[in-house]
């Protein structure tokens, strides 16, 4: 692909990105600290992205809220946040040399429908050969092995014909899908080094291999076990996790190191921010997280 995405690999160069439907609560701080912690292990560079593509599910505000408390947390971008909305022209380039090159096609199937008649969740193909001029667009999908090397979680082996199927780039109402929206930001940032949860473990196999039909590095991946709330699912905004209380961010850091496994002294949660981040960088083994799918559960 070609434009003002950059190609080359540099050092290391990680990211942090939220999405604006909430303000930061503890499973994300875990997110960020992660991420920058692994970023200052291997004196790198630590980047900001809202990731602000799917306006009908944000929320007024959100945006500032999480880098205001990001800040108060300690945490610091290396470079001015970047709004993935300002990178509509290169998801629209994106889609253009897709379509050329044959990749894609135009897709009609309702999701509920799917649902109903694919309870696996794979696509089943069906407006593969319709020759549809609208809808959502999906990219199509060769059965060929993809081999994932995670730091943290081991080499895994997909075969995305099988699961998921083909799957969409652009949603139907125009709006551009995560999968590809993810690629072109982390490869116009030339991000080389991928810090996320483990929720997005099977993202990758896909961003993998529209990575490769643009001809866009791949960058190294490693996925963190994910905080996990008394219902035993993932704490999210979603399952109504609480917004944090910047004037407590020391407390904060604390938990969230002490969830990661850290073991924080008591006193530590007294200390100012930056110190107790310090902290955490003396005590940060880049290899602590190998093996592990979620840390201990919040209460």
């Amino acid at each position: 692909m070609t434009g003002t995405i950059a190609t080359g690999r540099s050092t290391y160069r990680g990211r942090f990105a939220p999405s604006p439907t909430g303000h930061l609560h503890l499973g994300s701080l875990v997110g960020a600290l992660v991420s920058y912690l692994d970023a200052r292990a291997h004196d790198g560079t630590w980047l900001v992205r809202i990731d602000d593509i799917d306006p009908p599910r944000e929320i007024a505000g959100a945006a500032d809220s999480i880098l205001r408390s990001l800040e108060a947390h300690g945490l610091n971008c290396d470079e001015s946040p970047r709004f993935q909305s300002q990178s509509r022209q290169l998801h629209d380039d994106a889609v253009r040399e897709l379509l050329d090159e044959g990749a894609l096609f135009f897709c009609s199937c309702a999701r509920k429908m799917l649902r109903r008649t694919q309870p696996t969740g794979r696509y089943p193909g069906t407006c593969r050969q319709r020759g549809l001029d609208k809808g959502a667009l999906r990219v199509r999908v060769e059965a060929a092995p993809i081999e994932i090397q995670d730091r943290w979680q081991s080499t895994h082996v997909y075969d995305l014909s099988a699961d998921p199927g083909d799957f969409i780039v652009r949603r139907r109402d125009g709006l551009i899908a995560y999968q590809l929206a993810c690629v072109i930001d982390d490869a116009a940032q030339n991000i080389t080094h991928v810090v996320r949860g483990i929720d997005l473990f099977e993202s990758t196999p896909r961003q993998h291999y529209l990575q490769s039909k643009l001809q866009l590095p791949h960058p190294d991946y490693a996925h963190f076990p994910v905080v996990i709330g008394k219902d035993g699912d993932k704490l999210s905004k979603q399952t109504g996790a609480h917004a944090l209380d910047s004037a407590h961010a020391g407390r904060n850091l604390a938990q969230a190191l002490d969830l990661l496994g850290f073991n924080p002294p008591p006193t530590l949660q007294s200390e100012a921010p930056a110190n107790i981040v310090a902290w955490a960088q003396l005590h940060y083994v880049t290899t602590m997280f190998r093996g592990q799918q979620q840390i201990a559960q919040y209460s």
